[in-house]
């Protein structure tokens, strides 16, 4: 198991091999694994790409992002700018109907509702809008719209958490309440947790996944 010593020079230094970060303006500190990463950057995406980098690194358990947006003067849009420009983004996506999300932004901090099918449509949707001009923060408000449940749904996420998680997938247990999937068990990385979480985004009928698994 790495140190906290270790972690914190690895995460470090994937801050500064990022080219889209500008790491001197970011702080990391390390306890017991998780990761806190303090400070400001000049861009949402950047923000993003500094959680990115993190959790590229070995080792870790977590991350805790305390990163303020502190954006260029002449990069301020107004909240009306935003909205335009988000729909417009949301328009030409063709991952998901963009007339079933709603957009509401405050202070650059942009709000997206509605619902969509999938997880996988409801992430592309904030994915699509964080490089934009003057987007503070996004916050994911869209709901899964409810399908019904095949009765194999535990069956295919326990196979899919052995195509991606390997040997860990033994000590992960799944339980099925309607279209809520909880995992459980031990994991021993953060990279681990996160596998087995979209493994069992990517089952039909799931409309919400909940982690309780603990590192061993």
């Amino acid at each position: 198991m790495k140190s906290d010593a270790k972690i914190k020079k690895d995460v470090s230094h994937e801050l500064e091999w990022d080219p889209s970060i500008d790491a001197a303006a970011i702080g990391v500190e390390v306890q017991e694994g998780i990761v806190t990463l303090a400070g400001h950057v000049s861009r949402y995406s950047e923000k993003i790409a500094a959680e990115k980098a993190t959790q590229r690194v070995a080792g870790i358990r977590g991350i805790t992002i305390e990163l303020d947006v502190v954006l260029p003067v002449g990069r301020e849009r107004s909240d009306a700018d935003i909205v335009n420009a988000v729909e417009h983004v949301l328009a030409w996506n063709n991952a998901f109907s963009p007339s079933s999300i709603q957009v509401m932004v405050e202070n650059g901090f942009v709000t997206l509702s509605g619902s969509t099918d999938w997880e996988y449509q409801r992430q592309a949707a904030e994915q699509a809008i964080r490089h934009l001009h003057g987007v503070k923060g996004v916050r994911n408000e869209i709901q899964l719209s409810l399908k019904i449940v095949p009765s194999d749904i535990k069956v295919k996420i326990e196979a899919a958490l052995q195509r991606r998680a390997h040997k860990e997938a033994a000590e992960i247990t799944v339980r099925v309440e309607a279209g809520k999937i909880t995992l459980g068990g031990k994991v021993h990385t953060f990279a681990e947790c996160q596998a087995a979480i979209d493994a069992a985004w990517s089952a039909e009928g799931v409309t919400d996944v909940v982690n309780q698994m603990i590192y061993a």
